[in-house]
């Protein structure tokens, strides 16, 4: 998560958490649906899911849903403050996106 700290941006594993916790899931349900959302390209192990939550949770953009549930299972949620880093790093994507595109049809014109 250092890379987030310093440019702004979330690295995958974090943006994927983020999406799948703006509904309420414990640890193996983020880490099957990331991987079924991903195709299995991002497989999260437990040691990485449990750090970037507890790190997350430090910084106020998760929480847990119930502080004492009654199985072993804590559910997360995203908070007000996760959302809005959430939706900073999805214009940055959009941005991103759109000036590929914006080159690749340059590139393409340039061609003919």
């Amino acid at each position: 998560m250092g890379r987030a700290a310093n440019s702004g941006a979330l690295t995958e594993s974090v943006f994927y958490i983020l999406l799948r916790l703006h509904q309420p899931a414990h640890g193996y349900a983020m880490m099957k649906d990331i991987a079924e959302m991903t195709a299995g390209r991002v497989n999260l192990g437990a040691g990485s899911l449990y750090g970037a939550l507890d790190t997350l949770q430090k910084k106020g953009w998760i929480r847990a849903v119930d502080e004492h549930p009654q199985d072993r299972r804590i559910e997360y949620i995203i908070t007000g403050t996760g959302k809005q880093f959430f939706e900073k790093e999805l214009i940055r994507l959009e941005e991103m996106l759109q000036n590929a595109e914006k080159m690749k049809e340059a590139g393409n014109e340039n061609k003919c």
